[in-house]
């Protein structure tokens, strides 16, 4: 028989499904004739355009980085750079320096459109893109609106919200001037121990997935092009793809369950799908979704009848470049169907290798024109060919305005969950209490020490950097808590930390009531036995925290629900259920 919370949980789970946003169709007609400008594309031109990558500098003639670009690419600004390779597509990083402010951003964008649209570009406006999930991955910082994230937005079970987020990314992204969004994860995260997804998922139900995931697709694409990713489904895997090939053993009736959220970002008419680089055996033993004609052509086009963009993930990553070289992986994705490829560590490699297929007939010049096409009446559909530009005057109004502010921080306080509340540790009194804040280094318990001050508690710090709390700080925060009233303790992913496990137990044996903050993984709960209260955050930043000092004072009840179950620490069994969390008063809900 199920738990009760686990029943209220399905009932949920329904609802979301029903309340899912419709998706709103802001495309345009395909004003150009397409078939046309593909047959006046030399094959410099066609491949150009199925490459997408990223460039160095804050301006399309900025030379500060050029020794960047040039052992990248033998150029010195991101504007040779769209000129020597026909540019279709860029791709934003932070760590690029594309990504200082939003005015820079827009001004970049600008730019690089005057100069693919110059005497030396390919004469082609470029698709503008970037990683701007919300949370953990998210390129654009403040004063950019910053999102908790979504396993964040999974805890509030909300597909409105879900929608919400998804207007406010597409829509500060095309204040920008970036026409694409590589979001939303659609993957669910089954696998506790998964290292590269884990809360960039939005849970590990697929109904509950896919209504939040339509709910993004329709938000980012009411302004922009959304994509989901990472086809077949990266989030039951136990190794980083950006350091290693995983692969998931798992059968076909487990597969569908991880293609569902794909059936509905299909259904919700979204833009591109971006492939996983992970061996699925059930579909195909040998190759990555990437290289895969199996998964790529015939499960995605074919059996999902997906008609719009594939996109490789980065080429860089070492799942391909220690398995492939850059001629073999980018003449293997093309074979397999993807349309794009997308930031080849080698750019000049992959067009000699994808011009070598063509002569030798391993890829017929027909097979690009299928790409090309697909590329550029995208491009029309969105505007991209009418007017790729972005105005400067709209960047102010937009990016970051209150409103965004608003919904981010509703997502926030919807989405904390409260685990444990052992004789009712929680609430907090702001101006009674006195509270020590410790934590693991890496969860950044310094960001939220100054905010529990701020809201009136007086707080007493103790910090040390890193992931594992070493025997000395350990020691610090056990005599600092003879001075407190209360201790928070900031976790990430102290499932597998037995450091911060042992600091946890040290400080509950002071006596003192601890309260653990999970701030990344919400599986912590499972390894802090002795602690009087556990809430989840799913993240770090501070919209997060600030959601989480109003909790600790009793601001906002706790409405947040797992989107995970929590297995028991050593795997046995759930030690909570999906959908479990408190509210205030002690009852728990699902």
């Amino acid at each position: 028989m199920r738990s009760a919370a686990a029943v209220a949980a399905a009932g949920l789970l329904c609802a979301a499904v029903v309340t899912a946003p419709a998706q709103a169709d802001t495309k345009g007609p395909a004003t150009s004739d397409v078939a046309a400008m593909v047959d006046a594309m030399t094959l410099d031109e066609k491949i150009g355009q199925m490459t997408w990558t990223h460039v160095y500098g804050a301006s399309a003639d900025d030379t500060s980085m050029a020794a960047s670009n040039q052992a990248r690419y033998g150029v010195n600004t991101p504007a040779e750079v769209v000129e020597k390779y026909h540019l279709g597509g860029v791709l934003y990083f932070a760590w690029s320096g594309n990504t200082n402010n939003p005015q820079q951003v827009n001004a970049l964008s600008n730019g690089l459109q005057e100069v693919a649209l110059g005497e030396d570009g390919p004469g082609i406006p470029l698709a503008v893109t970037i990683d701007q999930e919300g949370g953990l991955v998210a390129r654009i910082g403040p004063p950019a609106t910053q999102l908790p994230g979504n396993m964040a937005l999974g805890a509030t079970f909300d597909p409105k919200l879900a929608y919400k987020q998804g207007k406010i990314l597409g829509s500060e992204l095309d204040a920008m001037g970036v026409n694409v969004d590589f979001a939303p994860v659609v993957d669910i995260n089954t696998n506790p121990a998964n290292p590269v997804i884990g809360i960039r998922s939005m849970g590990e139900n697929p109904y509950l997935v896919s209504a939040l995931g339509a709910g993004q697709i329709a938000g980012i694409q009411k302004h922009i092009g959304a994509t989901a990713k990472h086809f077949p489904g990266h989030g039951d895997t136990v190794t980083d793809s950006h350091y290693g090939l995983p692969v998931v053993t798992y059968d076909r009736k487990t597969l569908d369950k991880h293609l569902l959220p794909f059936r509905a970002a299909i259904a919700a008419d979204v833009d591109m799908i971006m492939t996983a680089h992970i061996i699925v055996e059930a579909i195909d033993p040998d190759l990555p979704g990437t290289l895969s004609p199996a998964v790529l052509t015939g499960l995605l086009r074919e059996e999902l009848g997906f008609d719009g963009i594939i996109t490789t993930d980065a080429l860089d990553m070492a799942a391909m470049t220690d398995n492939w070289s850059q001629e073999e992986m980018s003449v293997m994705a093309i074979q397999a169907g993807s349309d794009i490829l997308l930031n080849s560590p080698d750019v000049d490699a992959s067009i000699a290798g994808v011009k070598q297929a063509v002569a030798d007939g391993t890829i017929t010049e027909e097979r690009l024109d299928e790409s090309v096409t697909r590329i550029l009446e995208w491009k029309a559909e969105r505007g991209v060919l009418d007017d790729p530009f972005a105005d400067p005057a709209a960047v102010n109004d937009i990016v970051g305005n209150d409103e965004h502010l608003e919904q981010a921080a509703k997502i926030a306080d919807r989405s904390i969950t409260l685990l444990r509340n052992e004789q009712r540790t929680l609430p907090l009194e702001a101006d009674e209490d006195t509270v020590l804040m410790v934590g693991a280094g890496s969860a950044w318990p310094e960001r939220l020490g100054p905010m529990l001050a701020d809201r009136g508690f007086d707080v007493i710090e103790e910090y040390e950097n890193g992931s594992s709390p070493s025997a000395a700080y350990r020691a610090r925060a056990v005599a600092a808590a003879a001075s407190a009233d209360a201790i928070v303790f900031a976790s990430n992913n102290a499932s597998g930390n037995a450091a911060q496990q042992q600091m946890v137990d040290a400080l509950a044996a002071t006596g003192k009531p601890v309260i653990v903050v999970a701030a990344r993984n919400p599986y912590d709960v499972n390894v802090f036995d002795d602690a009087d209260a556990v809430l989840n955050s799913y993240g770090y930043n501070v919209v997060n925290y600030t959601a989480v000092v109003r909790a600790l004072a009793g601001d906002i009840n706790l409405w947040g629900k797992l989107p995970v179950a929590v297995p028991t620490a050593d795997g046995s069994g759930t030690l909570l259920p999906l959908g479990y969390g408190l509210r205030y008063g002690g009852h728990g809900r699902g």
